[in-house]
């Protein structure tokens, strides 16, 4: 298991039964690189990941 897996599992316990909107999501994660800098990357690579449809994976 991944330390990332609880932060996860708190986010389904918490907000499971939630949808959301895509703007909404892209407000959160520009409000959590704006608090802290330093996971601006991983922030933009979960993005990108998070736009491309399966699709578009060349695998």
């Amino acid at each position: 298991m991944y330390f990332t897996d609880r932060g996860i599992e708190e986010l389904v316990d918490r907000r499971g039964e939630e949808q959301v909107a895509v703007e909404w999501l892209a407000d959160r994660l520009r409000a959590f690189v704006d608090l802290n800098p330093g996971f601006e990357d991983a922030v933009e690579r979960l993005a990108s990941f998070l736009a491309r449809d399966d699709a578009d994976d060349p695998e």
